[in-house]
């Protein structure tokens, strides 16, 4: 199934129809639908494809290149050649494209090129003297492995002015997630919010749903049986993307299982000092779509403060409620797990509920008709305690010349008047400039109770299943 990525088809399609040679980079997460949209997009093209094996042990550089000799052979009707470095490998290919219309997809990058450090500047050399003498070749690197592409690709002296279109694949919108339902509109909107709280808005995920089943079966299939699909996926992720370095990654992921955290509270939670490779980490997990680093805003400045959230809503589902009872599910004594029941079940929900709307602070943006010539910044919003000021943390503030948005973000059975409280207290301890107005919004699932209805406090109450339609 393929939904949704409007946009991303329309550059592929623009990049496809220019009349010169071209390099395009896709990154994003696994599972994010990378290798899907590439195909997807060159339905109309000659296309070509090369895939990296997944890191195993005593899989070198050679196992690469017998993969690729490979599928070589098989998409040009050749015999499989030996190939002894990428060079020749690369010169091969390039000789096969020199004349007609091409889209060479070289998928897992990072993985092809394995440990060989040399790769990236053999791939730009045929390049330069090969590849993009066929004005109607295009190129194609995709990863899992978005440092990798970064450190050897973008930010590679070698690949200046080279890259002509970049992608960053993120989760699918809702509304597009929401398509994954589309001939079962009778399910209702909570059923899909359950499931979306564990998959996110991640296609491979939500491809498992079986809408004839309600959220908690879905839920049981995937997570809490034998051989259910995301029950092994964590450690695969991070396993193929981390090597040898998975355990100190994680490490770092459950560190902000709960909550966000600053540089130095992770650092301090793992008895660890900050150093230049720890920041690294960071990134790196940054750039693979797990974690999102939010700054203070103050108008059009940004602070110095910073903290680091857990934005994969399956990393965080995993962590709670699969690994420790991951030997509990191996044995199949899980089947029947009431999902209500499950520990801290409401204020976890709550978490992910805020993923799901900071995911698509588009889609909010344009239901609170907010321009964007005249938006400041949209992020999440803490400060510290101090004498003169209580600290306070706010899910979403929505910052715009006239006006701040104090974005409230409540899950629950029955939300009471106690929101209204929180909303004026956090409203009380920010600092706002005499000329801007401030409005409070509340994105809620779950039933509004009268006192919170007949308050009329907030500006706009917007419900989760308004998030599924554009």
């Amino acid at each position: 199934m393929f939904f949704g990525r409007k946009s991303e088809l329309q550059q592929l399609q623009i990049f496809f129809e220019r009349n010169r040679p071209g390099i395009a980079v896709c990154c994003g997460r696994r599972r994010i639908g990378k290798s899907t949209l590439i195909q997807h997009a060159t339905k109309n093209h000659h296309f070509v494809e090369f895939y990296g094996l997944s890191p195993r042990k005593g899989a070198g550089t050679q196992a690469q290149l017998n993969h690729f000799s490979r599928l070589l052979a098989k998409n040009f009707n050749i015999p499989k050649v030996k190939f002894d470095d990428w060079q020749s490998a690369l010169d091969m290919l390039a000789g096969l494209t020199r004349e007609g219309e091409y889209v060479i997809f070289l998928d897992e990058i990072s993985w092809m090129a394995g440990k060989d450090r040399d790769f990236p500047g053999k791939l730009k050399g045929v390049w330069d003297t090969q590849f993009k003498q066929n004005p109607a070749l295009k190129l194609i690197l995709c990863g899992s492995v978005s440092s990798w592409i970064q450190e050897n690709i973008l930010q590679n002296k070698g690949f200046v002015g080279r890259v002509s279109l970049i992608i960053q694949l993120d989760e699918l919108p809702l509304p597009d997630a929401n398509r994954f339902w589309i001939n079962h509109s009778l399910i209702s909107a909570y059923e899909k919010f359950k499931i979306l709280c564990v998959t996110g808005g991640v296609p491979r995920y939500l491809e498992e749903i079986n809408p004839k089943w309600d959220a908690e079966e879905n839920i049981k299939q995937l997570c809490f049986i034998p051989g259910g699909v995301l029950l092994e996926e964590f450690d695969k992720i991070f396993s193929d993307l981390f090597g040898k370095q998975t355990e100190k990654y994680q490490d770092i992921i459950r560190v902000l299982l709960n909550s966000p955290k600053s540089t130095e509270e992770i650092c301090d939670l793992l008895n660890i000092k900050a150093s230049g490779g720890f920041s690294q980490k960071l990134n790196v997990l940054t750039e693979c779509g797990f974690l999102k680093r939010d700054y203070v805003w103050l108008g059009k400045k940004r602070s110095r403060l910073s903290k680091y959230r857990l934005c994969d809503n399956y990393l965080r589902f995993y962590l709670k409620y699969i690994e420790p009872k991951k030997d509990l599910i191996e044995k199949g004594l899980y089947r029947d797990v009431d999902l209500a029941n499950l520990a801290d079940w409401s204020s976890m929900m709550g978490l992910q509920f805020e993923n799901l709307v900071l995911n698509n602070l588009p889609l909010l943006l344009k239901k609170l008709k907010i321009a964007p010539e005249s938006l400041l910044s949209a992020s999440p919003y803490f400060q510290k305690r101090t004498k003169r000021k209580d600290g306070c943390q706010i899910d979403l503030l929505i910052q715009t010349r006239f006006t701040y948005y104090v974005c409230e973000v409540k899950f629950g059975k029955k939300i009471g008047k106690d929101v209204i409280e929180d909303v004026l207290r956090k409203i009380d301890c920010i600092t706002v400039p005499k000329t801007v107005l401030v409005r409070s919004v509340l994105i809620y699932q779950g039933e509004l109770s009268n006192e919170v209805v007949d308050a009329n406090f907030f500006s706009n109450a917007i419900a989760f299943e308004e998030f599924l339609t554009s």
